[in-house]
């Protein structure tokens, strides 16, 4: 997403295109983020809901619950913020010349 936004845009008189680059996450990224992440927040959550509860067996079933869920909310979130392109930009440039802002909606 920074990408739109660093990346010098290519202006003619009529138009103006923002190049996004390739290095945006894949899917399969996302995944392996999503678990990764879940690995970390599931044994924060079993830690706490053990310190809470004072058992383990809780502590360890609400942990379970948890993984699911938030692993599958984790990679939709990601996937969408992935998928978003449209941005307003205004962009000052100089066409014939003249410096003139350009609205742009990518």
């Amino acid at each position: 997403m920074l990408d739109v936004l660093l990346k010098k845009p290519e202006v003619t008189a009529s138009k103006v295109t923002i190049d996004v680059s390739e290095r945006a996450d894949k899917p399969i990224k996302s995944f392996m983020k999503s678990v990764s992440w879940r690995i970390v927040g599931t044994l924060d959550t079993m830690i706490i809901s053990y310190f809470i509860t004072g058992k383990l067996t809780l502590a360890v079933s609400i942990g379970s619950v948890e993984v699911i869920t938030k692993t599958l909310l984790y990679y939709f979130h990601e996937r969408l913020w992935a998928h978003i392109h449209r941005i307003r930009l205004n962009i000052w440039s100089k066409v014939d010349g003249k410096k003139q802002k350009i609205n742009t909606a990518e």
